[in-house]
């Protein structure tokens, strides 16, 4: 995997939605305060809970805040997605635009326009798209990031095979190939081979870890936290979760959050970065960014990973 130290990246997802602007903006703040880099969207976000049926509602909300906080762009990177916005309201995944080479020229056109900025700093490919030759795709990103328009590009809820097809297209093209992963991933995990409820999640894998570590690529998590389930009486986990693995991580979970004085979701996010994955953490209060970001003080021996090993 890459050789940066990982960081946490704040999701944005409910921002302009499910988190108004007052909540977004202090959140933004107190996570660029707390020395909070990556911010990561999506142009779809959320077109499931926006009245308008469209997504645009985060990126507008960054914008929002970028124009309200002079140098703030400076301070902060910014991930988004193209893929999945309906190009029809409430119509999806019908008329999700996909990843041909003018669905992903005009999607990126249109976050920039939102977020009011001149280039996205990662700018990821959310999910597969196989009626579209991969070659079109890798191309279309490939040119993006020759114009200046995205510095960096990767590739969200995709096979590792696929991801190393494109890296090789892009070779053959001349072009910048992806170089990030984004994948779900927790310290807890569903029943082996149980199908993941939420459409379009795709599970990282032992397969990803080693391709990444092979060559060198950024690794990305998302529903890092499970939506609150490790400490939240009133979120518990979905079913896939049931079973011997979960009762014995959790147990070793709440051992070693006792012995290092930290939360359990400071925990889990402590596990991930001792791997080299950069952690997605969605916040709709302050507080929540503020515990996330303490967990960069939480030190995981090798010890305490064996203990999480044994019991998964």
């Amino acid at each position: 995997m890459n050789t940066t130290a990982p960081q946490i990246v704040l999701g944005t997802m409910d921002f302009g939605t499910r988190v108004g602007p007052d909540h977004a903006f202090a959140i933004l703040d107190s996570f660029v305060a707390g020395g909070g880099v990556w911010l990561d969207t999506a142009n779809c976000y959320s077109f499931w809970t926006d009245p308008s049926g469209v997504g645009g509602a985060s990126e507008r909300l960054i914008g929002a805040w970028l124009r309200a906080r002079p140098g703030a762009r400076d301070r902060v990177r910014i991930a988004t997605k193209v893929r999945h916005n309906p190009l029809v309201p409430h119509s999806w995944p019908e008329s999700a635009e996909g990843l041909s080479a003018r669905a992903v020229r005009a999607g990126v056109e249109e976050s920039l326009e939102r977020l009011g900025v001149d280039h996205i700093d990662m700018l990821w490919a959310h999910a597969e798209d196989r009626t579209v030759p991969l070659e079109e795709t890798v191309g279309a990103f490939g040119e993006l990031v020759t114009k200046g328009v995205a510095l960096r590009v990767g590739a969200a809820n995709h096979a590792a095979w696929r991801v190393e097809r494109a890296r090789s297209l892009a070779r053959e093209q001349g072009v910048e190939p992806w170089t990030a992963l984004q994948l779900r991933h927790s310290l807890v995990q569903p029943r082996p081979l149980a199908p993941v409820a939420e459409g379009g999640h795709r599970m990282l894998t032992a397969e990803d870890l080693d391709l990444a570590q092979s060559e060198g690529l950024t690794v990305w998590s998302y529903s890092t936290l499970l939506w609150g389930s490790y400490v939240r009486p009133d979120k518990p986990l979905p079913p896939t979760y049931a079973h011997p693995g979960t009762t014995r991580v959790l147990a070793v979970l709440d051992d070693v959050a006792g012995e290092l004085s930290a939360t359990r979701n400071q925990v889990v996010l402590a596990w991930l970065m001792r791997q080299g994955i950069d952690p997605i953490v969605g916040a709709s209060r302050v507080e929540h960014i503020e515990e996330a970001l303490a967990a960069r003080r939480v030190r995981l021996s090798d010890e305490h990973l064996a203990r999480f090993e044994q019991a998964r």
